[in-house]
């Protein structure tokens, strides 16, 4: 599902709200979201799952195309946990 697909849902689902309100909910919540993470703190949605940051450390990569050793820095990098009542619906069947 795409972000334009998740708003078309959502609308269908809130007849009372317009598109484009329902657009400015999702990027809200979306924009939030990534705020936290970019404070280095966790984002819990009961239910379905929790949005942190991972730590990797600097290493030595390769150019595919050359094949020579490229610097990578150390970066953070978005980890999602998926919610226990996530994990048992998928599974569920």
């Amino acid at each position: 599902m795409i972000r334009s697909e998740l708003v078309t849902s959502v609308a269908e689902g809130n007849p009372h709200l317009t598109l484009r309100d329902v657009e400015n909910i999702v990027s809200t919540v979306f924009d939030q979201i990534t705020a936290a993470l970019a404070e280095g703190r966790r984002v819990e949605l009961r239910g379905f799952g929790a949005f942190s940051t991972r730590a990797r450390d600097a290493r030595t990569g390769r150019n595919p195309r050359t094949g020579s050793a490229v610097k990578v820095d150390a970066k953070r990098v978005p980890y999602f946990k998926p919610g226990k009542e996530l994990r048992e619906r998928l599974n569920a069947g």
